[in-house]
């Protein structure tokens, strides 16, 4: 089934890249979940590939990979361990979105070019206890205070995933005497910046999602490198498909053991596997037609985004794909649980993993009602302009 979404060499010399690491992560993945580890030596790995550059442009020396060939690659590392996919897919769509829309001056784009080039990893930071996420609206309570040719910062980020192993921060704060938003680029060894051990959830356990703290630090006036008026703001952003990818790929993983388990139990009350049975084919039927539905959805939504010519016509496309694909991962996950039994529930099953994996979708933006809040105003103001 995922072969049909290979279309080039390029994209299945990086999946056979991917596949000598396949067994590797696979078999650390049941105790990066127990212990809640974060999977360093996975990232190690994948810096070395130069898979952590792939959606560098190659403008700046990368590998220039498309959103399409992110999500194809994502979905599979997710297969092998989603911990590791959701990590290092922050700082690649991070990277993918900052240097297609161009968001930093040229002479910043170039240093952070070869940052990345040299194994750098970034990630967004954004989220606050008291605003949730961004996309709300909410301001952000950290500051930043202009003195001489500086910047000094003060306040505390949540769900900065893969924090053990960022090089940079790139943070969000609230700038009073510009009564705006901007993003300053922080790194990790600057005086000041702490990392709150704070991640103890069920979900994802791995990525280290921890809270991130700015006690009274300091930065070069170039360090602002985002406002509203330097930024494409406002722009559909299909890099943040690597969201929906790493639980597709939690899915199929999914799928392939509830398929495996129906080819291979065979009770003493049958003559063969369960295979045979009616309920069972139907499970796999419908766990298969969720799997289709998903990744057409996500891999059109990529295609289109890739595309220029359909790029600007693109609205909700990317929201859409989100929200089908996590709540398709769900549905997946449980029908593979229904048709495995009460084995799935047994700790050393992997299914109660994927099950408390792809819950977290949920709450990764953007979030199901604003989806469905946007679908329906652009429906609406569409209907006010037509009259």
């Amino acid at each position: 089934m995922k072969r049909l979404f290979v279309q080039n060499k390029k994209q299945q010399d990086w999946l056979n890249n991917l596949a000598r690491l396949e067994e590797k992560f696979t078999s650390k993945a049941a105790e990066i979940d127990e212990l809640s580890i974060f999977p360093k030596e996975n990232i190690e790995d994948l810096v070395k590939l130069g898979y952590t550059s792939i959606t560098l442009s190659k403008e700046y020396g990368g590998e220039g990979l498309s959103v399409y060939d992110m999500v194809l690659l994502q979905e599979t590392l997710a297969c092998y361990d989603a911990n590791t996919a959701l990590s290092v897919g922050w700082s690649l769509g991070v990277i993918g979105d900052l240097f297609e829309k161009k968001l930093w001056t040229k002479e910043k784009l170039e240093f952070f070019s070869k940052e990345v080039l040299n194994g750098a990893l970034i990630n967004r930071s954004v989220s606050e206890s008291q605003t949730g996420s961004p996309t709300r609206g909410g301001r952000p309570g950290t500051t930043a205070i202009k003195n001489g040719d500086n910047w000094i910062l003060n306040g505390r980020k949540i769900f900065t995933t893969a924090s053990p192993v960022l090089t940079y921060f790139l943070t969000s704060a609230w700038i009073e005497e510009k009564e705006k938003v901007g993003f300053f680029l922080i790194h990790r060894d600057i005086e000041g910046v702490s990392i709150e051990e704070t991640w103890d959830v069920i979900s994802m356990r791995g990525t280290s999602s921890n809270d991130l703290v700015l006690t009274n630090v300091v930065v070069d006036q170039t360090d602002l490198v985002e406002l509203p008026e330097l930024v494409s703001g406002g722009k559909v952003n299909g890099w943040l498909l690597h969201i929906p990818a790493t639980y597709l790929g939690v899915a199929q993983a999914a799928r392939d053991y509830a398929v495996h388990f129906a080819n291979t139990h065979s009770p003493n009350s049958l003559n063969g596997t369960i295979a045979q049975l009616p309920n069972v084919q139907q499970l796999v039927g419908e766990i298969d037609l969720e799997l289709t539905k998903a990744r057409f959805v996500i891999y059109g939504a990529a295609a289109a985004y890739d595309n220029e010519a359909s790029r600007d016509l693109l609205a909700n496309e990317v929201s859409v794909a989100k929200h089908v694909v996590t709540n398709s991962a769900i549905t997946i996950v449980d029908k593979a649980m229904r048709l495995v039994g009460a084995k799935s529930l047994q700790r050393t099953n992997p299914l109660q993993r994927y099950y408390r994996d792809v819950r977290a979708g949920l709450h990764n933006p953007p979030m199901d009602d604003m989806t469905i809040k946007k679908l329906a105003q652009s429906a609406l103001e569409e209907e006010k302009v037509e009259i």
